[in-house]
Order: structure tokens, then sequence, then C-alpha cells
């Protein structure tokens, strides 16, 4: 291989968002570049894929693999576990309610990737260097990108799908709001005595949400208990009967006895928002785009939305997709559903580590309201599914689209 390579299309990074991006581009008929070392295969989270999610990855022809290790989620419930003046009432959303047999499956990241990974391996028209991108230099043409070989590529679009620090960001001079959250997320998976009925469970903290959400069987699940940084790392410091009990005290042994299993990870949280998604050529997906706290299912699933909206964009601009016009498209759209999740679950997140009464008592009232009024909870369970579907379902029959 030559030192200068031309791509019509480069992706760089290779975790789930971006390997989806060089499978749904290549789909629309692009010949792909997609640069990054192979997908971790020690990633002991899990993510939530709601429904939209798993239909966008079926016209990527991987739905049928990822089944294999999914769990479905025909619930969800929100715990108000602080011991705050003001708590909030318990509340259940059941996919029933709206129609549906469950709002989505709980996957293992590892078997995420590695299922992407599979098929654009199988892809002809995606190329895969095993390489990182080193430096971004942006012409008024093309965008070329070194690789850590000394390799270069020039292509007609870049897509950063390269994670929370993203350095195409400033070599497309689109600046960042980044924050550091006073909080870690400890993952691990565990089994338990009680079937989880495939029902995820968010008890909620001072601290942040612990969150249990089912896996195949019935008699596991998975965990991401959101807290301080310090507690986070104790926690993980612990043998597995310690960390087990301190589980089990947590979820008020709602599952019965637990068992953690090995492989306890933390993972430091923080928030980010670019101020545009878009520029010189480069496309921000997945994280380059967002980064927000695990609360509430939001993050894969808003970066297949990013996916998605961008290959309907180049499709609509094949002659240049990295033009100005295209680019300029790709921000607008994605600008409002960005922007409303991200801010959503910043609040939500805020809510719990607020100590200020105002804040106990807005949060209280909102999940109350959810909770005894079937109208509002149904509105809430679709627009978390799906942006716009709630607003649908008001709508006559005949005028939906």
């Amino acid at each position: 291989m030559s030192d200068r390579h031309r791509a019509r299309i480069l992706v760089a990074g290779t975790g789930p968002a971006g390997l989806a991006a060089a499978l749904a581009l290549a789909a629309g008929g692009c010949e792909v570049l997609l640069a990054g070392p192979p997908p971790a295969r020690e990633d002991r989270r899990t993510t939530a894929l709601m429904l939209p999610a798993m239909a966008f990855l079926k016209t990527l022809g991987v739905e049928e693999a990822l089944a294999a290790q999914a769990a479905p989620l025909a619930a969800m419930r929100i715990v108000d576990a602080t011991e705050r003046l003001v708590r909030s009432p318990t509340v259940t959303f059941r996919a029933a309610e709206i129609g549906e047999e469950a709002f989505g499956f709980n996957i293992p990241n590892a078997h995420l990737n590695t299922v992407l990974a599979e098929a654009v391996l199988a892809e002809p028209r995606i190329s895969w260097r095993e390489q990182m991108v080193e430096a971004w230099q942006p012409g008024a043409d093309s965008v070329s990108a070194r690789l850590a070989d000394g390799s270069s590529i020039r292509a007609a679009l870049a897509v950063a799908a390269d994670g929370r620090h993203s350095p195409a960001r400033a070599a497309a001079g689109i600046s960042v709001r980044t924050r550091r959250l006073p909080q870690s997320a400890l993952v691990l998976n565990f089994s338990h005595a009680r079937h989880h009925g495939f029902t995820s469970t968010e008890f909620h903290t001072e601290d942040g949400p612990c969150t249990q959400v089912p896996l195949p069987g019935g008699m596991r699940s998975s965990l991401v208990w959101v807290t301080r940084p310090g507690a986070a790392e104790a926690l993980a410091s612990l043998d597995a009967d310690a960390l087990s009990r301190r589980l089990e005290e947590r979820q008020h042994s709602f599952l019965g006895r637990v068992a953690v299993e090995p492989g306890v990870q933390v993972y430091p949280l923080s928030s980010a928002l670019p101020a545009r998604f878009a520029a010189q050529r480069i496309a921000l997906v997945g994280e380059a785009a967002h980064v927000f706290p695990p609360i509430t299912a939001q993050g894969l699933n808003l970066g297949l939305r990013d996916v998605a909206d961008l290959a309907a964009i180049v499709r609509a601009h094949a002659d240049d997709p990295g033009a100005a016009s295209a680019l300029a498209r790709y921000d607008l759209v994605r600008r409002p559903d960005i922007l409303a999740r991200s801010t959503a679950v910043n609040l939500v997140n805020a809510s719990l580590l607020s100590a200020l009464l105002p804040a106990q008592l807005a949060r209280s009232a909102g999940l109350g309201l959810l909770g005894h009024v079937p109208f509002l909870r149904g509105f809430f369970m679709r627009e978390g599914m799906r942006p716009g579907s709630g607003f649908s379902a008001l709508l006559p029959a005949r005028l939906r689209a």
C-alpha cells in the first residue's frame, strides 16, 4: 500500500459507533477506509439498545447475530433510594403500555463489538487499517489524516468516531465544553437468586444511580453503579464476597442473594458538548459528539442516530459528502436531538447530586406525575425510545408517518 492513500470516506474509531458508521456508509455504496485497532474484547459493560436502534442495526445485517446474547427489556423501574427529606415515588415503565413486548435489548459490549467487527471484515467496500489517527489536516476539497504508522490518508469526508477525547474536533476548529463530574461508574456483572423478570431497576442515590440491567437467562444482570470516585475505587478493591454483600445491601435484596463475577471495572465520568457537530470536512458521531452520564440508556442509542442521519445525508450529497452544505445539514439535523438528550440526562444527574430542597421537590413532582398519569408516562416512554414518537402518537392514525 502506498504511503499516500486516497479514500472516499475515512471513519476514525473502532468502537460500536465507528464500526456501525463504516457499515452504514458502505451499505450506501461508499468506499470506506476504517482506521483504528480491533475493538477491546475485555469490556465488561453492556449497552441497552432501544427498538429503533435495533431496527437500524437490522438494516446493517447484524441484528440476528446480536440476538444470541441479548436480553429483552420488558420493564424499567426507578426507585428513590436516597435518605433525603423529599423522596420520589417508585415508578415502573412497562413496554406493554405502549404496545411493545420490550423497549429494547441489553447486549454485552464485547459481543456487540465482535459482531460489528466481523460484519466490517466481511464487507468488501471497507478497508480496515488497524492504526490510530494521530494528526488531522483539513483542506478545501479533502481532509488528510496521518496514522500511527506514519502513512497518510486523504478523504472527501472524515467521520470522527474516536471517542470523547477525539483530536478531530480541534483540527476542525470545533470548540467543546467539557466538565469532569464528581462521579465514577463501577461496572460489573453478577448472578442473583431471583429471576429479574427482564426488568431493569435504577436505584437513585445521593451520589448517582445504581442500575441493574437484565442479562439473558433470567438469573444474571449487569450493573452500572455511579458513585463518588473514592467510593468506586474502594468498592472495586473489595473481594468478591464483600462486594457482593455491599451490592445486595445497596439493592435492598430485591434479587435475593447476589454473587459478583470477576472483571470489575471503574470508569471516571464527564460531560462534553461540542459547539458544532461538523466542520472542515469532519463530522462527529458517538462520544466525539456527546458525552454524558450513563442514565436512562441514551448514549449509544444517540450515537446510532448520529450514524443513521449522517449516512442519509451522505447519500443525498453523493457528489461531495464532505461539502460545507452537507455538513451544515448534518449539524442542523442532529442539534435538537443531541441538545435535548444531553440536557435531560445532565439535569437528572444534577438533581440527584443536589441537596437543595427545590431540586428534590421538582424531581419528586416529575416522577409522581409519570407514576400516576398514564398519558404522560406513555409519552415519556415513546420519546425515550425514539425522538418525536411521543408527539406522533398524539396525532390521528391517518396523519402519523
